[in-house]
């Protein structure tokens, strides 16, 4: 009937109303300098408890972690996690414990990360464990959805590592799957495919445990500039990109059928690659695009067009990174259904996301149950091949922070352990009691060798320290 397409035309979404704001100016974290590393990543992470932004360094690679209350003018000497000796290009928060964080940097190791309790009182340079694996810088970080310490890294070495981080083995190594630069890895919702982008064009989706390419569309997009790709909830996998007239693209593809997408829109000609954030309570995407100073924002649903523009939010300066908090970091009492952390050069403003509601009362509709900070699996059972979905909790009377179990590393020794089936390296195989006799002396050389490195790495610290109060000092002169 008439009416009912007149109905249509403008469709029914509780989303089209979604009011965004930055914060007021007390609100922001001021006088940060924030990474200035040409690299595609978001260059911040947080949850309920940190904010953590990779940050300038001189003489190695550095992030700040804040405790999310600490706003205002940062000091110059407020403490850093500077462990590596190169930039640090992507971070990433445990979703199974607020005060565990990875970091992928150039000096191609992965290092992961014990923050105190209330955040930082002195510089950490000892991280809990070094994973040591990549042959070129390590661009991606990104956490198993479900599965406690796993950790997947993807390198310029166009390889994939998935590591149990509670032992600090690799345990799965996807290194001939990607012929050229790996742009971004998406786990999907139970963590059981990967789905990846890369600099040849394709988009993939893999069974990192078979180790097999399940799906794969080349030229996604098909402009040269760098491509994104995520799974969404229900197994579909979402892309942006650029055409061959370097119009920014955005896809919806589903991995059964990859030859043609689901939708396919054009956006504009800006050229700064689009980091999409994606929110599977309400299926809403925003693409946040580097370089841009606004965050649009897409509902996904399985009526034609599929992907439906809802809005943008708009401001004056342009982004240099983005944060995006997890569902249980916002405040339910105000109606927020996101938060981002915006990266300037010289500051991080947060930008609040609501939907206007008359009513007081907790609104269901806004939070469907939540994946929560438990863990469905332990990495063992994953490896083994089980699967589970994240453990969901109800956000309507808020997410109160509990206590974290610290993470404790327990390295198996590499030659007493067989080498597993799943290892694409051969271990030698060497006689058992010279291997004893030398295991011993090797432990007292790599002690002696991590002692010296320590106290480089102090020394290092220090001379960082005192280089900023003189630079401190000579501005003042200088003044």
């Amino acid at each position: 009937t008439p009416k009912d397409t007149m109905r249509r035309v403008v469709r029914q979404s509780k989303f089209r109303h979604v009011f965004g704001q930055a914060v007021k100016n007390d609100q922001c974290y001021d006088d940060i300098r924030v990474s200035r590393v040409t690299w595609d990543s978001s260059f911040c992470a947080v949850n309920p408890r940190f904010v953590a932004i990779i940050i300038e360094a001189s003489g190695g690679g550095a992030f700040l972690v804040l405790p999310l209350h600490k706003t205002g003018r940062i000091d110059k000497s407020y403490p850093t996690v500077c462990g590596h000796t190169g930039p640090v290009l992507d971070i990433d928060w445990c979703p199974h414990n607020d005060q565990v964080i990875a970091s992928g940097s150039e000096d191609c190791t992965v290092m992961v990360w014990q923050i105190p309790e209330n955040g930082l009182t002195l510089s950490l340079t000892e991280p809990v464990v070094i994973l040591e694996g990549h042959s070129k810088r390590v661009g991606i970080v990104a956490w198993h959805p479900t599965a406690r310490n796993v950790l997947l890294s993807a390198g310029c070495d166009n390889a994939i590592i998935i590591w149990n981080v509670g032992t600090g083995e690799a345990l799965i190594n996807l290194d001939d799957m990607h012929s050229d630069m790996i742009y971004n890895v998406s786990w999907n919702r139970n963590g059981s495919l990967i789905c990846t982008a890369s600099k040849d064009k394709k988009v993939r989706v893999i069974d990192p445990r078979k180790q097999e390419i399940i799906a794969e569309k080349e030229k996604a997009h098909e402009g040269a500039r760098p491509m994104r790709a995520i799974f969404l909830a229900d197994g579909n996998v979402f892309t942006t990109g650029f055409s061959r007239m370097s119009e920014r693209q955005l896809a919806l593809w589903n991995p059964k059928t990859m030859e043609e997408p689901i939708a396919l829109h054009e956006m504009d000609t800006s050229n700064g690659v689009l980091l999409p954030f994606y929110d599977p309570d309400t299926s809403i995407i925003y693409l946040c695009g580097k370089g841009d100073s606004s965050i649009r924002y897409f509902e996904i649903t399985d009526e034609s067009p599929y992907v439906h523009y809802l809005n943008t939010f708009s401001s004056k300066e342009p982004q240099r990174g983005m944060g995006y908090m997890p569902k249980r970091g916002l405040d339910v009492n105000k109606c927020e259904i996101a938060r981002f952390f915006k990266l300037h050069e010289r500051k991080c403003e947060p930008i609040i996301m609501t939907v206007p509601r008359k009513s007081d009362l907790f609104q269901d509709d806004l939070y469907p149950d939540t994946a929560g900070p438990e863990a469905a699996l332990e990495a063992e059972e994953w490896f083994e091949g089980r699967n589970a979905d994240p453990i969901l909790i109800s956000l309507k009377h808020g997410y109160i922070p509990g206590k974290n179990r610290d993470l404790k590393v327990v390295k198996k020794n590499i030659l007493d352990s067989k080498p597993t089936a799943n290892k694409k390296c051969d271990l030698i195989s060497v006689p058992k009691k010279t291997a004893d006799m030398a295991g011993v002396q090797n432990e007292a050389k790599l002690d002696e060798i991590l002692k010296e490195i320590k106290s480089i790495k102090d020394t290092i610290c220090n001379q960082d320290e005192r280089i900023s109060k003189l630079e401190q000092q000579m501005a003042k002169i200088a003044a």
